[in-house]
């Protein structure tokens, strides 16, 4: 709890991937990746109630070596590719309702983002009791090489055309104004914002900052590898 506000981490890890089999409980510097994002969790000072929603039991089983057991797996119908994450936290939060558990805001945690500093969980709570007349927070990172104004498509005739039509042509980073990306270090909202327009993304989210080295998440092999190596280069920040 932190200012009155009590507050619901909710971890989503389903066990089917099709970039990285197996990718959340694969051993990520010799701790599974799920391991992370729970250790971090447990760090924290503000964190009421850290809940695990996965639809696997090798995964439950990695959690409760954590300490954190899985009451029961996730429902098939939430372990889509096409699974919504705000599904999953609305259905976790109507879970823990029907065990008399109130919560005033809802974190979400993702384990494919473990390259979590310390105190981002807290410094993120921290900010939304700041701002009580806001929805909540949202981690982000600046994006570098892959700037909007700069990507590119292919038109139905084959060639090569900007992705963004409007505006100016650009053609080198420096050119750009800032843009950020959502990665998941930590989203944080009110529980009754969630529920009333089934997004994270309203007008009313402030952004929290994150290093550049925190910019990566795990979707296939090569992610995972570079997020190993700058584990390696951080760890004392982690």
């Amino acid at each position: 709890m932190y200012q009155g506000y009590k507050i619901l981490a909710v971890v989503t890890a389903r066990g089917g991937s099709k970039g990285l089999p197996g990718k959340n409980i694969k051993e990520l510097d010799g701790v599974p990746l799920i391991g992370w994002t729970l250790k971090q969790a447990g760090c924290s000072r503000y964190l009421d109630e850290v809940f695990v929603s996965t639809d696997s039991e090798e995964i439950a089983g990695v959690s409760e070596r954590f300490g954190y057991p899985v009451p029961a797996l996730r429902p098939a119908h939430l372990a889509q590719d096409g699974t919504s994450s705000m599904d999953v936290l609305e259905y976790t939060i109507s879970l823990l309702e029907k065990e008399g558990k109130r919560f005033d805001y809802v974190m979400l945690l993702e384990p494919t983002s473990p390259l979590r500093k310390k105190d981002d969980i807290d410094q993120i709570i921290t900010l939304a009791a700041e701002h009580p007349e806001k929805d909540g927070v949202i981690s982000v990172g600046e994006v570098h090489g892959e700037h909007p104004s700069i990507v590119k498509k292919i038109s139905p005739q084959g060639l090569v055309v900007p992705y963004i039509k409007e505006g100016p042509s650009v053609y080198q980073r420096q050119q750009c104004d800032r843009a950020y990306f959502p990665y998941g270090v930590g989203y944080l909202i009110r529980i009754e914002k969630l529920l009333e327009v089934h997004t994270i993304y309203t007008d009313q989210m402030l952004p929290y900052y994150i290093e550049r080295w925190q910019n990566y998440e795990i979707d296939d092999i090569y992610d995972f590898v570079c997020i190993e190596s700058i584990m390696k280069m951080e760890r004392e920040k982690l």
